[in-house]
């Protein structure tokens, strides 16, 4: 029976290969420290991190997420580890919370590899600790036991690794660090946190994958006289439910519905959908992906016990040890059979689901192929996010199921259009490379401009060379871009001064309480900076200044859009790293590089693409001339 652990309570463990499952409703850091019966860990060779994450018998996650799962196996520990400790950290430098007191209290499990749960904790009574060491295993004259801990650290990582007696902890928290920072530049942002987010997936639909989460409920109505008064805002209750449904036959799925997530409006139901779409694929793969562990192991012990118990050598390879083996096998097929099947009737219904919803999505969420952009008019209102490609999952490939990859705008983090080799295309010359890296540069920027209302978005580009006219050509063509791409030396650096001017303004005015005083010719509307073949043409200074707007820039409406291979830039050594990490890597062509927020699997991000001869993106950017032109831009 599971037990819930409260701090300092022990349990013992029945099972020596274990999952350890973390939920912390927010992206934090998974680790573990392997130490004696003393606790000493010797040497950060028995640290496992993003950084290092195999140790014998233990493996942690690769990248900060919601949610972890450790993988332990206690009898392929090393005889002088008697502990194994779990700790958590919450990410530094990202812009989120830096105290566990401000989110919510992280839940630890461990489970058996068939998911049955043998003892959790929640760890609570939190303040400004940013790490925390949240239970342990350890070894008990010859046995295994949990032990919930919830030590905090308010001086956070460094002082924790010291506490496990490492000796140069303050590098190895750096280390920790600097691999999450990098993980994080391949991970998909989950949406932001809103007073409705429990509402994202409805329960009304009964035919979704997984995930689903309860409604929350409104605001109590105010109450007579004699009642309690309800103070809440009337204009901050809970949006309205999403559509009903269509009645589904006994036995069978609801039929999907376009929009059925909570939202003020269909656009924000659509998106909430997708993300839920999302969601349910990465569990519903990860719930396959545990079950198939499960089995292999399950066999794996079967095989083990059948070579130790047949004591006569013969009848390991005659008919008692074929039949044993067979019959090891067999429940192997049945158990994985069985979470095929489950897994089939999850995609099943999300492709059902893809089918209703792709059709219906609004031009900035649709793919370059949806009819939708036939009748491209420029939009009134900003938009909630924009599509900036596809990514699916292997168990997904034979089903087709392609989950739209919606990022929430404005920008919070600039992109990085790798022109480099990759997984996905190692064997493509680096010319052929690049011109895709640049055509796939103005399709992302095609859409920015088509999302956005005319004069609400400028795109400013550097070409220090002149390589990209040939794929710049739409943009110019259309005459969209707010200025003749920069080139030479002296056009970097005069393109650079401007903004970062704009970004010391706008900090300047904000700052002092005086936004409304800005120059009246100063460009309010969102700037996109795009350059090309970077660092080709950029000095130190230059870098410098980029720099400075990969990191300000966003907060007050200044991006950038890096065309780059990162291995031209090796020259600089580790002047450019933390410019890498704040930026989304996006690929050309298809490629396994981008993570969820909730277990991180790999995902293949697939590059949005216009039609073969198709010419929807010039129709769509001269209706953006069109508009800007009708309003004097």
């Amino acid at each position: 029976m599971a037990a819930e652990l409260v701090r300092g309570q022990n349990h013992p463990l029945t099972q020596t290969r274990l999952e350890i499952r973390v939920s912390a409703g927010h992206p934090v850091v998974a680790g573990a420290t392997l130490a004696d019966d003393r606790g000493t860990v010797h040497g950060i060779g028995r640290v496992a991190h993003p950084g290092a994450p195999a140790l014998p018998g233990l493996e942690v996650p690769r990248q900060a997420a919601a949610d972890h799962r450790l993988a332990v196996d206690l009898d392929a520990m090393p005889q002088d580890v008697h502990r194994v400790t779990v700790l958590l950290a919450l990410p530094v430098g990202t812009g989120g919370p830096t105290r566990f007191g401000a989110v919510a209290a992280p839940f630890v499990a461990v489970t058996g590899l068939d998911g049955a749960e043998q003892a959790s904790y929640t760890v609570t009574d939190l303040d400004s600790e940013s790490a925390v060491v949240a239970l342990e295993l350890y070894r008990r004259q010859g046995a295994w036991k949990v032990r919930a801990i919830g030590q905090g650290y308010a001086d956070g990582l460094a002082a924790l690794l010291a506490d496990q007696g490492l000796p140069d902890a303050p590098a190895l928290a750096g280390t920790i660090h600097d691999a999450v920072a990098q993980g994080l530049a391949r991970a998909v942002a989950p949406p932001p946190r809103t007073a409705d987010e429990s509402q994202v997936r409805a329960v009304a639909t009964a035919g979704h994958a997984s995930g689903a989460l309860p409604p929350t409920p409104a605001a109590p109505a105010a109450a007579g006289p004699s009642g309690p008064i309800d103070y809440s805002h009337p204009r901050r209750q809970a949006p309205p439910p999403p559509p009903a449904a269509q009645p589904a036959e006994p036995g069978r799925p609801a039929a999907p519905v376009a929009g059925d997530a909570t939202g003020w409006t269909m656009e924000e139901r659509l998106y909430n959908q997708v993300w839920g779409m999302f969601e349910d694929l990465a569990r519903t793969a990860a719930a396959y992906r545990s079950a198939v562990d499960f089995a292999d192991s399950r066999m794996e012990q079967e095989l083990d016990r059948i070579l130790s118990g047949l004591s006569d050598p013969r009848s390991r390879i005659g008919s008692p040890g074929d039949a044993a083996r067979e019959a090891a096998r067999a429940k192997h097929g049945a158990l994985v059979d069985r979470a095929r099947e489950a897994l089939d009737r999850d995609l099943a219904q999300l492709v059902a689901e893809s089918e209703v919803v792709e059709p219906a999505l609004p031009a900035p969420y649709a793919g370059w192929d949806n009819p939708c952009w036939h009748a491209y008019r420029s939009p009134m209102e900003n938009p909630m996010a924009v599509r900036l490609g596809e990514l699916r999952l292997p168990e997904s490939d034979s089903t087709g199921l392609r989950i739209p990859m919606l990022v929430r705008l404005p920008l919070e983090r600039g992109l990085w259009i790798d022109a480099g080799a990759s997984s996905g295309d190692a064997l493509t010359d680096a010319d052929t490379l690049r011109a895709r890296a640049a055509h796939t540069a103005v399709v992302h920027v095609a859409r920015l401009l088509a999302a956005y209302p005319a004069g609400e978005f400028s795109v400013h580009v550097i070409d220090p060379a002149g390589s990209a006219a040939g794929a710049l050509a739409p943009l110019v063509d259309a005459g969209v871009l707010a200025g003749p791409p920069a080139r030479g030396a002296a056009g970097v650096s005069e393109t650079l001064t401007r903004l970062t001017e704009r970004v010391d303004l706008v900090q300047m005015a904000i700052r002092a309480g005086v936004a409304d005083s800005l120059p009246p010719d100063l460009d309010t509307a969102e700037q996109l900076l795009v350059v090309h073949d970077f660092p080709h043409g950029f000095d130190d200074r230059a870098i410098t200044r980029l720099r400075y707007l990969a990191d300000e820039g966003p907060q007050v409406g200044v991006h950038l859009m890096l065309v780059a291979d990162r291995t031209d830039a090796a020259e600089y050594g580790p002047l450019l790293d933390p410019l890498w990490r704040v930026l989304l890597r996006l690929t050309p062509v298809p490629d396994d590089h981008l993570a969820d927020p909730w277990v991180g699997h790999a995902w293949t991000y697939e590059p949005p693409t216009v039609p073969h001869g198709s010419a929807i993106l010039r129709q769509v950017l001269a209706e953006v001339a069109r508009a800007r032109q009708a309003r004097g831009l």
